[in-house]
């Protein structure tokens, strides 16, 4: 990465010792409408306002962009390269939820320790978008794959594997998250034409709207059109099942040999959990790729109601034709969704995947509020003792 501009008006901290000049290097320059950080990893003058509207400037702080997290310490960006990070302690204190704490794609502020390559975080930036799901197991709790994404390619390969249905669930992810989905269909080299044009078919119909390109990392097939959703500094992430080709996709990205990639299974299409953590990489010519590990499982996370609207788009407005409002799309008269699937419209299998969703969702509303009552009335003098120690920033000591 370059190292950051100076100006010939203004450094922070000029001192000449060894230890202050390798800080020198990750410390920014002051000057009114100079960037902070490099562009090439989505820094922009919105992020800069953030930023100075956050006070972090005048703590000292440094911007830096999470890159690797492997649990109690992670990687972060730098102006001047890739540094070792942890949260302080402090921050670690005042968090209750573990979405609150740094992931993949924030944008953090960071205390750079003089003479070593490492880091303490103090703070995160507002994030413009979270991609999460709900994390195995209970009790019920958010578990984030990345921030800050503009594009989220959700890759499906074209064979057996394929899954229709289970594209659905990821686009309501996606929309929920706040990202523009596009779906990658991987692995184009392996199948013939005609599945090829089935698969296409198939999966435009489950995502109106979508950007659908059909790839290969082998070839080079569709992979120029993928490389154009970087551009201007844009960051995308990659999400699928184990073995959907993620890993080979971005090797191809990113110019070189970063993640290492296995075969699948012969007899059943899938693959082997080859990534083990989430991690970004520098595409050449500006934007990063976030991969992520394969997900065979996607339990949704509550308030996905967005999501839904975007991934049954189709559905939505037949809906809205309804002669009831509440309609549930099962034995009421007048209802345009059954009308439409009983024409041969509307896929039957879609529109079971439809209301099993919203029973999902519903399910884990119930689940969520029924945990927050338990909650509230366990102690609620202990929790507005820790809300008070968390509205009262690291920036203002008692």
């Amino acid at each position: 990465m370059n190292k950051t501009m100076k100006n010939s008006n203004e450094i922070t901290n000029s001192r000449t010792n060894t230890q202050d000049m390798q800080q020198t290097e990750i410390l920014v320059v002051k000057t009114t409408g100079e960037l902070l950080f490099p562009e090439a990893y989505g820094w922009d003058s919105s992020w800069q306002e953030a930023w100075m509207a956050a006070g972090f400037e005048a703590a000292g702080l440094t911007p830096v962009r999470m890159t690797a997290d492997f649990g109690q310490q992670f990687k972060v960006a730098t102006a001047a390269g890739e540094y070792t990070a942890e949260t302080s302690g402090k921050m670690r204190h005042l968090t209750e939820h573990g979405a609150e704490l740094p992931a993949v794609g924030d944008w953090l502020a960071a205390e750079c320790l003089p003479g070593e390559r490492r880091a303490r975080i103090h703070g995160v930036l507002p994030r413009r978008s979270k991609i999460s799901r709900k994390a195995a197991g209970n009790p019920v709790r958010e578990q984030i794959i990345a921030t800050n994404v503009d594009t989220l390619f959700l890759v499906a390969s074209l064979n057996y594997d394929l899954n229709v249905r289970r594209l659905e669930r990821y686009l309501i992810m996606a929309w929920n998250a706040g990202t523009q989905p596009v779906i990658l269909l991987s692995k184009a080299d392996l199948c013939d034409e005609s599945f090829r044009l089935q698969a296409l078919s198939e999966v435009s119909l489950a995502a109106p709207g979508v950007p659908v390109h059909i790839v290969s990392a082998q070839t080079g097939e569709g992979m120029e059109q993928v490389a154009g959703y970087f551009a201007g500094g844009r960051s995308c992430a990659l999400a699928g099942t184990s073995g959907c080709g993620k890993s080979t996709l971005t090797n191809y990205l990113a110019g070189g040999r970063v993640q290492r990639t296995s075969d699948i299974r012969e007899d059943d299409s899938r693959g082997r959990h080859t990534t083990t953590h989430r991690q970004m990489f520098e595409i050449p010519g500006g934007g990063v790729l976030i991969d992520t590990p394969g997900m065979r499982e996607l339990q949704l996370w509550e308030g996905e109601e967005d999501g839904m609207s975007g991934a049954f788009s189709d559905i939505e407005k037949l809906a809205g034709n309804c002669r009831f409002r509440d309609c549930t799309h099962n034995r009421e008269e007048g209802c345009a969704v059954r009308e439409a699937m009983e024409d041969g419209e509307l896929d039957s299998g879609r529109l079971s995947s439809y209301r099993k969703t919203q029973r999902e969702l519903a399910f884990l509303e119930r689940k969520e509020k029924s945990r927050s009552a338990a909650g509230r009335s366990a102690g609620n003098g202990k929790r507005d003792q820790r809300k008070e120690r968390r509205d009262k920033t690291w920036l203002h000591e008692e």
